[in-house]
C-alpha cells in the first residue's frame, strides 16, 4: 500500500475534533470524528453514532459523506479522520467502499491526539475497488 505521512489541512481537523467531541459510543467507548472538503470547499463533518443494534451504527466517515451526499454534494476532494488511537485509526472497510463511491482519488488523512499522520489517497486504502456505472433514468 502507497500510505504517506501527509500534513492535515487545520480547517478539516479542527471540525474532525470537534465532531470526535460529539460521538455517540456509549457501546465501544472509541470516538471518532471526520470531516471533509468538496471540491468547492464546502465542510461536512460527522462523528459515529452507536446504536443497541450494532449494526444499525455509523462510522464517522460515513456520516460526513452521508451530509454532503444529503446536500446535493457528489465528490469531495479531501478527508481527515481523528481519534485517540495509535496509530491513528483508518477508516474500516465499509467506510472505503463508502469513499470511493464518490471519490477514489481524493486524499485521506487519519490523525490522532499525539499528531501521527497516515495518509493517502482513497484508492490507496482500497486497491482494487469498483464503482458501478451510473445509469441515465
Amino acid at each position: 500500500m502507497n500510505m504517506q505521512q501527509t500534513v492535515p489541512d487545520p480547517e478539516l481537523l479542527a471540525a474532525a475534533k470537534a465532531a470526535f467531541a460529539n460521538a455517540y459510543a456509549p457501546y465501544s467507548h472509541f470516538h471518532v470524528g471526520a470531516a471533509l472538503h468538496t471540491p468547492d470547499g464546502t465542510l461536512f463533518s460527522g462523528a459515529n453514532v452507536e446504536n443497541a443494534s450494532y449494526g444499525l451504527g455509523r462510522c464517522a466517515e460515513q456520516s460526513a459523506i452521508q451530509g454532503m451526499a444529503s446536500s446535493g454534494g457528489r465528490e469531495f476532494s479531501q478527508i481527515v479522520v481523528y481519534s485517540e488511537s495509535s496509530p491513528p485509526a483508518s477508516p474500516c472497510g465499509a467506510c472505503r467502499q463508502v469513499l470511493f463511491e464518490f471519490s477514489p482519488e481524493a486524499q485521506v488523512t487519519c490523525v490522532n491526539h499525539l499528531g501521527e499522520v497516515i495518509g493517502g489517497q482513497v484508492k490507496d486504502f482500497l486497491p482494487h475497488g469498483f464503482r458501478l456505472e451510473h445509469g441515465k433514468g
